[in-house]
């Protein structure tokens, strides 16, 4: 009798070894040459992380003011996307906030 559909794989061992074979394809990913970032723009190594986190709150706290402020000029889907950004924007600031407590408490 002929199944429509063909066997399921042996093992989990085999489910796994398909998906990365089809999904991750890391003969692909071992050919793509490491990220070099360009060296233009560097944070100086001594910099603590208290000052870095300081830094980046203070960043995206600027971007979310500006990202509100450009979404007030527009209508319909592109002023829902301004503010989806914005919530991510938001959703970071709150993260980096919270690492800032835990690395330098107020009290």
């Amino acid at each position: 009798m002929v199944k429509p559909t063909p066997n399921p794989p042996e093992s989990k061992a085999d489910t796994s070894q398909r998906a990365s074979t089809l999904h991750l394809k890391p003969a692909i990913l071992k050919s793509i040459a490491p990220h070099n970032p360009s060296t233009m723009f560097v944070i100086a190594p001594n910099i603590d992380t208290e000052t870095l986190l300081a830094h980046a709150c203070e960043s995206l706290a600027s971007a979310s003011v500006m990202v509100t402020n450009f979404a007030t000029f527009l209508d319909g889907p592109q002023h829902d996307h301004l503010l989806g950004i914005q919530q991510v924007i938001m959703l970071a600031d709150l993260a980096v906030n919270r690492a800032l407590d835990n690395v330098a408490p107020l009290d």
